[in-house]
């Protein structure tokens, strides 16, 4: 069929203004794991990580069910192709038609608007191809950082999860934010 040339790119529905995403490999997991290390894990999860090395994480990854219901995505800066964050969903629940989210990006990436992107993506993604109603974040009341980026993409605070993290010695409270597929108009 004529003279077309295509060259491959991330899929079409995952492309935002600054970013892309794509399934995540055992290096974006390499990457990841030094990203936490940077940022503090008590600052990123009221879930627990396991100890281990930036290689064990990886084969962990490697070793764990694909499953379309749990996805890890790398969040992939378009101008020059380097991962800058993963963006996840998780706790899939096809009949209330909803799932969480998670976002990490490199503390040497963050304010420059591929978190609040790859947000974007993955949530029409979840709304339109996968008929989701709702998908929600939980993170620290401390997380300033999380608690604006929800905010601005109009995620609604559905709750708080008293004394939900222990940081730097002291129990802090835990936001649950969410956003109704209606309510993404961007």
């Amino acid at each position: 069929m004529g003279d077309k040339k295509t060259k491959p790119v991330a899929d079409p529905n995952l492309i935002g203004e600054k970013v892309y995403l794509r399934p995540a490999t055992s290096d974006d997991i390499i990457n990841m794991h030094h990203w936490a290390q940077q940022c503090g894990p008590a600052s990123l999860s009221c879930h627990a990580r396991p100890f281990g090395t930036a290689a064990e994480a990886a084969e962990r990854y490697k070793k764990a069910e694909k499953t379309a219901w749990k996805e890890r995505l790398a969040v992939v800066r378009i101008k020059d192709k380097t991962p800058v964050g993963l963006v996840s969903f998780f706790g899939y629940n096809h009949l209330n038609r909803s799932a969480e989210l998670g976002l990490l990006i490199d503390p040497d990436e963050q304010k420059k608007g591929y978190g609040s992107d790859a947000i974007k993506i993955i949530s029409r993604y979840l709304f339109h191809y996968r008929g989701l109603n709702k998908v929600h974040a939980q993170t620290a009341g401390f997380n300033k950082a999380a608690t604006a980026l929800l905010a601005s993409l109009g995620f609604k605070r559905d709750a708080i999860l008293r004394d939900h993290y222990y940081h730097d010695g002291e129990f802090h409270s835990g936001y649950i934010y969410s956003l109704l597929r209606f309510e993404a108009d961007w």
